[in-house]
């Protein structure tokens, strides 16, 4: 906190040095202030004593100017003494009103800052005077300043990564993909998809690659194929005959496999066509089939690899983040750099864009200003309410008590003008 600032501690009132040496020249300006009713009441003292003795005209009017001196002076003195504290410590009433009225003081700044300063009209049209988009616009646009907005962000990145716990972030990550997927149900959406594939055609390609791969795997293990054929045949048959079983099943499977990846219009195709139909349109209207995969959706997530994926994938993109952020011509903040900057150029020559950007800030300023005017209000009226109202007015006297002490002087040079000027006007009526 600065020397200047204005501080609570409790329910009293700070004093820095700056207020002390305020404090110190309120006190020079309160001597010369007095001094002057002093000088007053001493030329008064004469200039009476000198007319007595008939010193001649020139006594009554200087005696004039410096009671009227006296008298402005005193008045003064008591006006500016009775803001801060009662003259004389006497009970007079309207005396020490900081003091006694500090709290309406404070209820009255805050309805005079919200209703002058917090109006949703006069912060609007402040901002749109400003032309917050067109000077921020050039300023990005400007050398250099992309580049610090960039390296500003990396850096406040970097910090947020850095401070945040990682197993804080996946278990938050966690919760919300598992309370989400929990809460959404997968089997209507899958049979929707699966549905449009089919009807579409899509899974056609997939039937064509497990042929494929199903024919090549088949033609290069031709011997493991019949060996394992052979192996389930009876114990008591001949050799050659389980050699020609097994010769017989490679034969049929290798025709089989083969139609089917040549054949378009193969019933083995229609037979996966009908078959993903109808597991589509029973994933969408069966509730058997609905219950069962949401069943299995949530085994899936009560996993711990499910955990451990989210936590690992969590991992990466930190360390691939954060190594983008720190990396000055990384590909990530080279693009941020270019984003800012064309950002910027289009913001400082766009008319259209600046206008939906001064808007935006005018709705959001305004709401701001709406919805926290009373609790800004309240905390100005409250602020002041807590603090000592001793301390605070010498505070405020710190601040303010060396311009009221020109009031005395004033008042003391102004009585004794007037004075002089009475008393003039007097004799020269007569008096």
């Amino acid at each position: 906190m600065s020397d200047e600032a204005f501080s609570t501690t409790g329910r009293g009132v700070s004093f820095t040095a700056a207020d002390e040496e305020k404090r110190r020249g309120v006190r020079r300006m309160k001597t010369i202030a007095t001094g002057l009713l002093a000088l007053a009441s001493v030329v008064f003292a004469l200039a009476t004593w000198a007319k007595a003795s008939g010193a001649g005209a020139w006594a009554a009017y200087l005696a004039a100017a410096a009671e009227a001196g006296m008298v402005g002076a005193l008045a003064d003195w008591f006006a500016v003494t009775a803001l801060f504290r009662r003259p004389f410590g006497l009970p007079i009433p309207h005396t020490a009103i900081i003091p006694t009225k500090k709290d309406a003081f404070g209820k009255s700044l805050g309805d005079f800052v919200g209703e002058n300063f917090l109006s949703g009209r006069v912060v609007r049209d402040r901002l749109a005077s400003l032309g917050i988009a067109r000077r921020v616009g050039e300023w990005l646009a400007a050398p250099g300043s992309a580049e610090r907005v960039t390296r500003e962000a990396s850096a406040a990145l970097r910090g947020v990564l850095a401070v945040l716990r990682d197993e804080d972030v996946q278990a938050v990550v966690a919760e919300a993909v598992t309370r989400r997927a929990s809460a959404t149900s997968v089997a209507e959406p899958m049979g929707r998809m699966l549905g449009t594939v089919v009807a579409d055609g899509g899974h056609h390609g997939v039937v064509d690659l497990v042929t494929v791969r199903a024919h090549d795997w088949l033609a290069e293990n031709h011997e493991d194929v019949v060996h394992r054929v052979t192996e389930k045949t009876p114990g008591w048959t001949p050799r050659f005959i389980d050699h020609q079983v097994g010769e017989r099943v490679y034969k049929e499977l290798m025709r089989f496999v083969t139609d089917i990846r040549d054949d378009r219009r193969h019933p083995a195709r229609g037979a996966v066509d009908k078959f993903l139909a109808d597991f589509a349109a029973e994933l969408q209207h069966d509730p058997e089939t609905i219950a069962r995969v949401e069943r299995a959706k949530a085994e899936l997530l009560a996993r711990d690899e499910v955990r451990d994926l989210i936590a690992s994938t969590w991992a990466a993109v930190r360390s691939l983040v954060m190594t983008a952020a720190e990396e000055e011509d990384s590909e990530l903040r080279l693009r941020i750099t270019r984003g800012v900057r064309d950002f910027g150029t289009r913001m400082a020559s766009d008319a259209k864009l600046r206008a939906k950007v001064d808007t935006w800030l005018q709705d959001a300023a305004q709401y701001l200003v709406d919805t926290y005017r009373d609790e800004i209000t309240s905390l100005i009226s409250e602020t002041v309410a807590g603090w000592d109202a001793d301390d605070a007015s010498r505070k405020i006297e710190a601040n303010v008590g060396r311009d009221l002490q020109f009031i005395r002087i004033n008042g003391t040079v102004v009585g004794a003008l007037a004075g002089l000027l009475i008393h003039t006007v007097a004799v020269a009526l007569g008096g």
